[in-house]
């Protein structure tokens, strides 16, 4: 069985998982803090997929939010990495603008991404090599649209910070304007179908981005760290995506920032 094709079906199984469960009662807990919310929902919907992909192909690791994937270290073999819902917060408060995030490596290479806006039952998907797509729809190459005419997505709670504002708060007051979603899948949805022209965070991790990077990298987009380097696999780090043109204005803002640059090395544990 194809991979992308089994993971088309099964991000939007997953999603019609998570609708059923919705009508139910459910308990809400905190991680790292009160406001670090996790469901018993984003708990069973992964347990849901990892039992799905282990069904079918026995010998594929998972990595993802919830716990699977703890111990893995490298990047041997078919990896999938997996957000069964990102934007909890949204999903506790709003009961929407929350998605599925899948995106799969093998031996460290891209080969698919797939995004899953559950209440609007739109997927976005890509195959490395074959362009990307919201549903059957073929998405548009990135436009190379500068900081000062574009919209661009923010974490506004994570750049608040003494050594973070400067180089942020610049960047936003360039840009036409700022948006917080609440979802940085949905956010590279939108920044693939051309709503935002690029998208900023200081910390994401891979099961976050895995699937956003690999649909958006179809279409042109570039994806770093604040450095320029490229995000990980398996550890938390600063997100910058947009066109190409957005991608460098932006990372000129961090270029000198020597107390972004000590607080950021800390922060991620570099």
């Amino acid at each position: 069985m194809d991979i992308y094709d089994f993971g088309k079906g099964l991000i939007v199984e997953a999603g019609s998982f998570i609708e059923k469960h919705m009508l139910e009662s459910f308990h809400i807990d905190s991680k790292s803090n009160p406001n670090d919310l996790v469901t018993d929902v984003d708990k069973e919907t992964e347990n849901f997929i990892y039992n799905q992909i282990l069904e079918h192909f026995p010998e594929h690791r998972i990595v993802g939010e919830e716990g699977h994937g703890e111990d893995i270290n490298d990047d041997e073999g078919v990896i999938w990495i997996v957000d069964p819902i990102d934007g909890t917060l949204n999903f506790v408060h709003q009961a929407e603008h929350f998605a599925i995030s899948i995106g799969v490596f093998i031996d460290g290479k891209p080969y698919c991404g797939l995004i899953y806006d559950c209440m609007k039952h739109d997927l976005y998907h890509a195959k490395f090599g074959e362009g990307a797509y919201l549903n059957d729809e073929p998405l548009h190459r990135a436009k190379n649209e500068p900081l000062n005419s574009s919209l661009i997505a923010v974490n506004p709670k994570r750049i608040l910070g003494e050594a973070t504002r400067d180089s942020f708060f610049n960047i936003m007051a360039e840009s036409r304007s700022v948006r917080s979603y609440g979802s940085a899948a949905l956010e590279f949805a939108m920044l693939a179908k051309g709503q935002i022209s690029a998208l900023l965070f200081f910390r994401l991790y891979p099961w976050d981005y895995a699937g956003g990077i690999i649909l958006t990298n179809e279409l042109g987009y570039i994806s770093s760290d604040i450095y320029g380097a490229s995000l990980p696999l398996f550890n938390s780090t600063s997100v910058i995506s947009g066109n190409p043109k957005i991608h460098e204005e932006i990372l000129q803002y961090f270029k000198d920032d020597k107390a972004l640059h000590e607080y950021h090395d800390n922060f991620h544990n570099l």
